[in-house]
């Protein structure tokens, strides 16, 4: 046990170093409450202890649903550091898809925020613990205070350095989700890649307004934070104003959000008359933005600037886009600044410890210029997909994980991605990547706020190359109008045989449009045709 804690790699360790190193640092920010480093530190332990009183050992699952809180936080580095597996619960799920997710995972127990508790009633829950919110909690309920051992001192219990950390749940589409193992050494190691490329210190004062139950915000941006003694500003969700008003009065360096998040904050009324220049760094993910939408963010944010430092990529101001997948803990690829403008549409270079390749359908690995599926190597991998080791071995096929994402590198080294291998559109005998035509829509229509191009069923085509657009507000799109405009930057195969205008696109509860439903919704488009 002495030589485990000596030398384990545990992601609860790095909140244990940070306050060592720096107590009186501000860690965690959540409304009016705030935590130094030796203060959050001291209240993980507690939980933690609590834990381990309350009988969870090692590999034990706890569930946790809630929203972005100080809480979450706290829960997840508790579950670290007694060597419970934390599993955090999306917010968009349906009861039926929690339901499996419990059992699937084994959950001993689960921490719901009090305003969650009614919504999951239905369910056969594990033991519950209540975290405080914005509901009543009910006279007898374990709560997350009560579960708090007195004892705050550092809490030393001997957890193997693959020991899993977190199980967290990949979307389903048609299918129940699969739950992807984290383990701590590949949580740590992409922590600490993540904050070396970016530049991160302890100097650097994020917002957290994306979902922590994803491990985009989790484990790209608060566990890296957390790592390097960084303040970590708590928001609930995303609202124009109020972040504007801390990023402003906070002196924030960095921020994670959509890009319609970044539109809606330059659309605000007061935009202009605010002070941002504390923003070194505007991270965007799930998809490039269009050209003329990083323009004006750059224009907008940052003066039109990427500024070029010579201390490295890290210190250059300016947007920046992260790509990866849950199962690589998940960043693989940094689409840095000085490529926002050169390379629009590409999705960046490796992270430092990921290895990025382009395979060929029979297993060999492709050379620059040539198409396939990205593939990666490193230990920030997952270490299987729980209780199904089928697919762990489909994903893990010829030796190197498989993204099912297809792309292709540029001679220069940047890797464009092309589509993700169930979004290709098979029409007519071609195939047609969805996202080169969303491009050549924004570029041929800047009424356009946003677009979703699928294939849908159609009696000569097969697949029906289909445009379905959301118009800027105030704006209207002709969609005969559109489709002549696309017929010159398009091949005539891969230009929309219909443009669909609706008022809005489906999204998950972290942001990323259902293509899924939109197919479903959509699928008679073509009926009798």
């Amino acid at each position: 046990m002495t030589v485990n804690l000596i030398q384990r790699i545990n992601v609860g360790d790095a909140l244990t170093r940070s306050a060592f190193a720096r107590p009186d640092h501000l860690a965690l920010v959540d409304g009016d409450r705030r935590w130094t480093y030796a203060e959050f530190d001291t209240w993980v332990n507690r939980l933690a202890r609590g834990l381990l009183d309350r009988g969870y050992r090692l590999g034990d699952a706890l569930a946790l649903a809630s929203a972005n809180s100080a809480e979450f936080l706290a829960v997840y580095y508790a579950c670290a550091k007694a060597g419970v597996v934390c599993v955090p619960i999306n917010l968009g799920w349906r009861p039926d898809e929690v339901a499996y997710v419990l059992d699937h995972s084994r959950a001993r127990g689960i921490v719901v925020e009090s305003q969650l508790v009614a919504g999951l009633a239905e369910l056969d829950l594990p033991e519950t613990i209540v975290a405080p919110g914005a509901g009543e909690t009910a006279p007898g309920a374990t709560t997350l205070a009560g579960l708090e051992d007195a004892d705050g001192s550092p809490v030393e219990v001997e957890i193997p350095d693959r020991a899993p950390l977190s199980y967290l749940y990949t979307s389903g589409t048609t299918s129940f989700p699969k739950g992807v193992v984290g383990t701590h050494l590949a949580i740590h190691l992409e922590s600490m890649s993540a904050a070396l490329d970016s530049g991160w210190n302890a100097e650097d004062r994020f917002i957290a307004m994306m979902p922590m139950f994803h491990t985009a915000q989790l484990n790209a941006f608060c566990t890296p934070a957390i790592t390097v003694g960084a303040t970590i500003h708590v928001h609930r969700g995303f609202e124009p104003e109020r972040f504007l008003d801390t990023v402003e009065r906070e002196r924030i360096t960095q921020v994670f959000g959509l890009p319609m998040m970044y539109r809606a904050a330059l659309e605000h009324p007061s935009f202009g008359a605010r002070d941002l220049s504390s923003l070194r760094r505007a991270v965007y993910a799930m998809a490039p933005m269009p050209e003329a939408q990083i323009k004006a963010c750059l224009d907008g944010f940052f003066g039109g600037r990427q500024e070029a430092e010579p201390t490295g990529w890290g210190e250059r101001r300016g947007f920046a886009l992260l790509f990866g997948q849950t199962e690589m803990s998940p960043i693989t690829t940094l689409f840095r600044p000085e490529h926002q403008l050169s390379h629009v549409g590409a999705v960046g270079t490796p992270l430092t410890g990921v290895q990025v390749a382009i395979m060929g359908p029979d297993g060999a690995l492709l050379p620059r210029g040539e198409q396939g599926e990205i593939v990666y190597r490193g230990p920030s991998t997952m270490q299987e997909y729980l209780r199904n080791p089928e697919a762990t071995a489909e994903a893990f096929r010829h030796g190197w994980f498989h993204s099912g994402d297809v792309g292709r590198f540029g001679a220069d080294g940047v890797l464009w991605f092309a589509d993700r291998f169930k979004d290709v559109i098979k029409t007519g005998g071609e195939n047609v990547a969805s996202i080169e035509v969303e491009r050549a829509v924004y570029d041929a229509e800047p009424k356009v706020a946003e677009v979703v191009v699928v294939g849908l069923p159609h009696e000569r085509w097969s697949e029906a190359v289909t445009a379905v657009v959301v118009p800027k507000p105030g704006e209207t799109v002709d969609p005969e109008a559109l489709r002549v405009a696309l017929k010159a930057r398009l091949d005539g195969y891969k230009v929309p045989k219909s443009v669909i205008v609706v008022d809005e696109l489906p999204r998950t509860s972290t942001g990323k449009i259902q293509k899924n439903v939109v197919r479903e919704t959509h699928a008679d488009h073509y009926g009798g045709q």
